[in-house]
């Protein structure tokens, strides 16, 4: 078990060094990212929180979001390679499902909508990316390979290889991934302007018509 437990950090610093150019040493990664921390201490506490183990994972939990910004419920499920990147005001709830490879940066939320009982926050897919400030909510499914834009509130299921902006998030047919798979927020499109210039097109087209 303290194998598995080393060789899993070790995994976890790698996709830091993977996914974060800024990213210069060891001790940087240790000492300096919250979100790194937030993560080992998650996985203690959700340990703890599969053993029944009582107030401890929540207090865990509460501490090491005074002390990182970043507040993770201990029964939140969270897959290997899981990357927050800055990480301030981060929220992840109780009944959130995070699979592999995930990427989420500050202020992003993987709430709920109310105060419904059972399964009440996301699943997420394999090798999505969440936006700053997005917000996703609910019992929605994200599939895998989703791109969420910055600043998006997502509350409603979302296909797999699809881009989501806008409020409410709306797929987007164009595509704002970059050969590496990162999403390229400066390349998102605005959803609501692209139907407003068809429309601008169109009443052109019966301005000229009338003409």
């Amino acid at each position: 078990m303290l194998i598995r437990a080393i060789n899993k950090i070790k995994e976890d610093i790698n996709v830091i060094y993977e996914k974060d150019p800024a990213a210069n040493n060891i001790a940087e990664v240790i000492f300096c990212y919250p979100g790194f921390q937030a993560l080992l201490m998650h996985r203690i506490a959700h340990k703890l929180a599969y053993w029944n183990v009582p107030f401890l994972p929540r207090f865990i939990s509460y501490w090491t979001r005074i002390f990182t910004g970043i507040e993770i419920h201990p029964k939140a499920s969270i897959g290997n390679r899981f990357f927050i990147d800055h990480g301030e005001g981060v929220v992840i709830g109780e009944t959130a499902i995070i699979g592999d490879d995930v990427l989420i940066y500050q202020q992003v939320t993987l709430g709920g909508t109310g105060k419904d009982t059972g399964k009440r926050h996301p699943t997420i897919g394999n090798n999505v990316i969440i936006g700053a400030g997005a917000k996703v909510l609910g019992n929605i499914k994200i599939e895998d390979n989703v791109r969420i834009g910055a600043g998006s509130v997502v509350v409603d299921d979302v296909p797999e290889h699809s881009t989501v902006v806008g409020i409410p998030g709306r797929v987007v047919h164009r595509q704002c991934v970059g050969e590496d798979g990162v999403l390229m927020h400066n390349r998102i499109p605005d959803p609501i302007a692209c139907e407003l210039n068809r429309l601008k097109y169109e009443v052109q087209e019966l301005k000229e018509k009338l003409n």
